[in-house]
């Protein structure tokens, strides 16, 4: 039963992240649960919002807070398109939801397995339950297209003639 919950709110995160492609941000969506009902979302939006703390997973923590009057999400589960980068997991823990799913896994900069398994350190008066890899090809292939578009539009300006 719980793989399909998952997949569900892996589907919603997915939307957000492409509603994050949309705008020209990196497709990353992030979707806050509580007792089987959204109670955040949020997508990747640093470069609209002129702030490197905009990542989808902190504006979905922000919403979820600001919807149930406290900043503490115990109980709480975090759906993410992409596994999260330290800033994104040290907020986590500080809003003690208690279990993180994610999808596709980030090699450069993911704190939860990747680059390091933050969650897995000693120090946390936290624990968080993990499991990743949830509809993790369609969050790769999203963001795979994503940077294969950036890639062909700078080639393409760089081809063109200069007016």
């Amino acid at each position: 039963m719980e793989s399909s919950a998952d997949e569900r709110w892996m589907q919603r995160a997915l939307e957000l992240a492409h509603h994050a492609a949309s705008q020209g941000e990196v497709p990353v969506g992030a979707v806050v649960v509580l007792d089987g009902r959204e109670i955040g979302s949020g997508f990747n939006a640093p470069i609209s919002a002129c702030d490197p703390t905009a990542h989808a997973e902190i504006r979905a923590l922000r919403d979820a807070a600001a919807r149930v009057g406290n900043y503490r999400l115990v109980g709480a589960t975090l759906y993410v398109t992409l596994e999260p980068c330290t800033m994104c997991v040290g907020a986590t823990v500080h809003s003690r939801v208690s279990r993180i799913v994610y999808g596709a896994v980030e090699p450069k900069g993911g704190a939860v397995q990747s680059i390091r398994a933050t969650l897995d350190e000693p120090h946390f008066n936290w624990d968080v339950a993990v499991t990743g890899g949830v509809l993790a090809g369609q969050s790769g292939q999203l963001l795979s297209d994503f940077f294969a578009a950036r890639r062909e539009q700078k080639r393409r300006a760089r081809q063109s003639p200069e007016a």
